[in-house]
């Protein structure tokens, strides 16, 4: 069985994927498999774009989202006389014909990938590009045009370990996976509050709820700091560096990555 693999970091954001399936799909009809897609209102292979942190320290993630072709699909126990098949290379197709009516089979997907078509009134989504594959080529649209090699088509026991699967169907045994999906993150950067300037070298860490050490860090020439791929919860930020007041601030990941900004530090008189 085939997978599509998704490596967020190889992706650039260039929607590429995206614009092959509508190219592919839109003025075209493909049947028995696929029937035309609108111009507007379905996104098949659908790049989300999330914005992540806040100025100054603000990072855009990309992902796309597609018919997973799950092993467990909810969408086939939805359909009404044979309307959702999957086929022997594993593909989960929607019949154009026999699913005319079948408003069911939308709702039957939790990761909200197909869509309804008010003029043929029939459920649509991601074929795998079956009529392609039928036809010779060896991946789909999606994949084919991925200039970074962000998403690939390959066997499912290739995965590499650490990737994920879809997340919204994990449970149901999905044939797309997430690598390299960015964790949360703290970011911060250390100021003198006197000199206003900025601390370089000084020692940061990444403490959890119990005051214990996950990791540490040095400020680089900016006076920067920063964690990564951090899981969601509770963390607390502690900086150290001769000569001034250590600082200790909340960072919690639980919901979003965290951004302290400026920190201003102060000096502590030389006692002699």
């Amino acid at each position: 069985m085939k997978a599509i693999l998704f490596d967020s970091s190889l992706c650039n954001g260039c929607y590429g994927c995206q614009m092959a399936c509508k190219d592919e799909h839109c003025g075209n009809s493909w049947l028995p498999i696929a029937a035309e897609q609108p111009q507007t209102g379905q996104f098949w292979c659908r790049v989300d774009q999330e914005t992540r942190g806040k100025t100054p320290e603000v990072k855009v993630q990309y992902t796309p989202v597609l018919c997973a072709h799950c092993d467990d699909a909810p969408c086939i126990a939805a359909g009404e006389d044979g309307a959702v098949y999957r086929r022997e290379d594993g593909l989960v197709i929607i019949d154009p014909e026999k699913s005319k009516g079948q408003r069911q089979i939308v709702d039957a997907c939790p990761a909200k990938v197909i869509y309804w078509n008010d003029e043929l009134e029939i459920p649509q989504k991601c074929t795998g590009c079956a009529h392609l594959l039928d036809d010779g080529w060896t991946v789909p649209r999606c994949v084919d045009v991925c200039a970074t090699g962000a998403l690939t088509y390959v066997d499912e026991e290739d995965i590499p370990a650490g990737a994920e699967p879809m997340p919204a169907v994990a449970g149901n045994h999905p044939h797309v996976y997430y690598l390299n999906i960015p964790g949360k993150w703290v970011y911060g950067v250390l100021v003198d509050r006197n000199q206003n300037e900025v601390l370089i070298g000084a020692e940061v860490s990444l403490l959890d709820e119990a005051g214990n050490i996950l990791s540490t860090v040095k400020t680089d020439d900016f006076g920067e700091f920063r964690f990564k791929d951090l899981k969601p919860r509770y963390h607390k930020v502690l900086a150290t560096l001769d000569g001034y007041a250590d600082v200790e601030l909340d960072a919690d990941t639980t919901e979003q990555d965290v951004v302290l900004g400026d920190i201003f530090v102060k000096e502590v008189p030389f006692m002699g």
